[in-house]
């Protein structure tokens, strides 16, 4: 969010990807009197995502495709959601493209590798033996796929995090987390067989570590 400067031009800031929107309180903190629109594919995500905005005029959630923005915008802000997008090069080309003259496009996602140990690369073992893996391909593609916006930042972003368990963290993240989408997709048989296998696998007690993002920030 402190990549948001406050000279941004007039128009809305949208969030494609925004989950149950986290980042909605830094957001209306950081850009008071702004519109902003959250887009997100899941019905539950939308769902937790309005009540999150109820009572805020200012704030839309709609449910529908995030990869291909319609309208323009001072600005695009995504956290943690371009990852799981089916084709996240093409994704970042609209959300660039969908900038007004002056737009801010400032991108955060999970890389393939981004930690050597700890909760996030046990849980990818874990969903290896379950669900086929993805071409991660798309990611040497990303400032490519930005085209006239100019690159500003592209930059490792090191996360220290703390989960009291491991089962802690499995809930949050099939809950409301990224794996959401999948557990509504597979049922809870399939998660309750995935969080097996990954308590099997975890340490007992608090979880520590410290996973790597990528940070993208482009103007148009």
């Amino acid at each position: 969010m402190r990549a948001l400067p406050p000279d941004l031009p007039d128009g809305p800031v949208l969030v494609p990807c925004c989950g149950t929107f986290p980042e909605l309180d830094l957001l209306t903190e950081r850009l008071p009197g702004r519109e902003i629109i959250g887009i997100d594919l899941s019905a539950g995500m939308t769902a937790l995502a309005r009540r999150r905005a109820a009572g805020n005029p200012l704030v839309r959630v709609v449910e529908g495709d995030a990869s291909a923005l319609d309208v323009t915008a001072a600005a695009v802000v995504s956290v943690f959601g371009l990852q799981q997008l089916p084709e996240p090069d093409a994704a970042l080309r609209s959300w660039a493209g969908a900038l007004r003259p002056g737009g801010l496009l400032s991108v955060v996602y999970w890389p393939h590798s981004l930690e050597p140990g700890g909760p996030f690369t046990v849980l990818s073992d874990v969903l290896r033996g379950h669900v086929p893996a993805r071409d991660r391909s798309w990611e040497d593609r990303l400032v490519a796929a930005l085209e006239d916006a100019v690159l500003e930042r592209d930059e490792p972003l090191s996360f220290p995090m703390v989960h009291p368990d491991a089962d802690t963290f499995f809930t949050a993240h099939t809950r409301s987390g990224p794996m959401r989408p999948l557990a509504d997709a597979r049922g809870e048989a399939f998660i309750a067989v995935l969080r097996e296998e990954f308590l099997r696998r975890a340490p007992e007690g608090e979880w520590r570590h410290r996973p790597s993002a990528r940070h993208i920030v482009a103007r148009a």
